[in-house]
């Protein structure tokens, strides 16, 4: 055996060897049953490293660009950032193997629950459409980096389920959509995504949605490694359902950091979010929550080291779908569907629609809670327009009823961040927040619509299949999965990309191969979906002649 770049070759050394070989499964190819047992060895979703390197490896190898690079590390993709920064997904373990999603399929072989059954894997994605998860949990490993932006079409929807990193480290997982929904006669209840224990992971640019309790929390169950070094950016964390709409629990300790960087907190009804503990919270956006945006460590005695910056607070209408005893409803609404609808339990109960009213944009702080807080603003007005005012400490009394301690200066545990200004992170996350790509769907571009009404639109949801209370309810699913990438070699790389970068698509096993980037190449055509002009220049710069030619 030969170990080149930590993945191991069988070579032939010589004809005897390869006629005793021959010698011995000759036969056994011969029965087709046998013959037909032996190729579920070499699967063709499943890519490993071919046996050797073909020609190609000896030619130029391609150069692509070099973006946000950091002085200690390669970061877990360009444009990461927090306490998850140096994330290595499966560039961390061992022998990485990738893998093409080839099927929409619960289980077995092309599945996408198939593909993250091992570690040290590399997922992409060949296929597109709803994915329905039966209720189940999907459980990620160590050494696994997700890039859903892969998919043809218009992406992959998980619905119908959650997808959880408990017990894992070393995680990346980009552009991933979770609906996870009420169904009708079965016990509603978890979280749409998220972890109670692990390190090293890093979501970005996903959507979780229609959990019935929080959409997405970080929060210890202390069975495991408690969660550290992780950021979640660049998502969408929206729609939670009553009667528990949450968007989620932050809560580790003074020593372990979470970064929460870019998202949309939205049509959720409390916990937008919660947070405890060595926490980041940098360029989000909160709109349309009921009883709770940013809760401040609650009533909790842990100490908390928090920075608290350049996010904005918008208030929305506040319209809130709730399961209520037939006994409270006004009987003058009960045969208007458009606000009172049967719940389906014999008459008891019935879904009201109703205006309420929000809280402040911080609730329940304390003495324990330390914040470093600059740029932040709350626009309560609800007039169409985004005009809120800034939040400092001389003006903190004014709008808040409890105190908390006002840091001069960040913890030095805290990563830097080089963050926007909340107008420009507003404008940021309309243009890109969520899954954008391979194209923002329906449910996202639903929120999205919300937000820009800057108060006027927005509704917490208890019935995502009911189409009164979700105008697309029926439609959301109606995705485009034509898949016009052509793929010879099933490694994820589209042939022509392949063929621009000189890498060879007859060989899938370049893929996972480490580029002058510190990237895989594999990655490399993700990054290039993304930052199309960089790639170009860093392409045309490669076909100028050296100065020794």
């Amino acid at each position: 055996m030969s170990k080149t770049n930590g993945r191991y070759f069988l070579l032939l050394g010589n004809a005897r060897t390869a006629l005793a070989a021959f010698s011995v499964f000759a036969p056994l190819m011969a029965c087709p049953s046998t013959a037909s047992a032996l190729s579920l060895f070499t699967p063709p979703h499943h890519i490993s490293v071919n046996e050797e390197k073909t020609s190609h490896k000896e030619a130029q190898k391609p150069s692509f660009p070099k973006m946000d690079y950091g002085a200690e590390s390669t970061y877990a993709f360009p444009g990461c950032v927090g306490h998850g920064r140096l994330t290595r997904g499966a560039r961390a373990g061992k022998n990485i193997k990738l893998y093409k999603v080839t099927n929409l399929n619960s289980d077995g072989p092309g599945s996408f629950k198939d593909a993250i059954s091992l570690p040290n894997r590399i997922i992409v994605f060949g296929v597109a459409g709803v994915l329905d998860l039966n209720r189940e949990t999907y459980r990620l490993k160590d050494n696994q980096t997700i890039l859903f932006e892969t998919a043809p079409g218009d992406g992959i929807e998980l619905y119908n389920g959650r997808v959880s990193s408990s017990n894992a480290s070393e995680v990346i997982v980009r552009y991933m959509r979770v609906r996870m929904g009420r169904q009708y006669n079965k016990r509603d209840a978890g979280d749409a995504g998220g972890l109670s224990s692990g390190f090293n992971q890093v979501y970005d640019h996903c959507s979780f949605t229609w959990a019935c309790d929080e959409n997405f929390s970080i929060s210890s169950d202390n069975k495991g490694i408690r969660p550290h070094n992780i950021t979640l950016q660049n998502s969408i964390i929206g729609q939670g359902v009553m009667n528990h709409s949450a968007g989620g629990l932050v809560q580790t300790n003074d020593q372990e950091g979470i970064t929460v960087y870019r998202n949309l907190f939205i049509d959720n009804g409390t916990r937008n979010l919660k947070v405890k503990g060595l926490n980041q919270f940098v360029n989000n956006v909160i709109y349309n929550w009921n009883t709770g945006a940013y809760i401040m460590g609650g009533g909790s005695n842990v100490h908390s080291s928090t920075i608290i910056e350049n996010n904005y607070f918008i208030t929305g209408p506040c319209w809130v779908w709730r399961n209520t005893p037939a006994a409270k409803v006004d009987p003058s609404i009960k045969n208007n569907r458009n606000v009172c609808i049967p719940s389906g339990n014999e008459g008891l109960y019935y879904t009201v629609l109703k205006k309420e009213s929000p809280s402040k944009a911080f609730t329940r702080g304390n003495d324990n809670f330390d914040a470093y807080f600059k740029g932040n603003y709350y626009d309560d007005n609800t007039d169409g327009t985004l005009n809120g005012v800034e939040l400092t400490e001389s003006n903190w009394g004014n709008y808040h009823d409890f105190r908390i301690n006002f840091l001069d200066t960040p913890s030095p545990l805290h990563p830097d961040i080089k963050p926007m200004n909340a107008r420009e992170a507003y404008k940021w996350i309309v243009a890109h927040g969520g899954a954008s790509l391979p194209a923002r769907d329906h449910v996202d571009q639903f929120m999205i619509d919300e937000l820009k009404s800057l108060g006027k639109k927005g509704t917490i949801l208890r019935d995502t299949h009911d189409s009164t209370q979700y105008p697309i309810a029926n439609t959301w699913q109606q995705i485009d999965t034509t898949n016009n990438i052509t793929d010879t070699d099933g490694d994820g790389m589209p042939d022509e990309w392949e063929d621009k970068w000189g890498l060879d698509k007859h060989d899938p096993s370049d893929a996972p191969d480490v580029a002058n980037n510190g990237y895989t190449n594999i990655e490399n055509y993700a990054f290039s979906l993304e930052y199309p002009e960089e790639y170009e220049a860093a392409y045309q710069k490669m076909l100028q002649p050296t100065s020794a030619e």
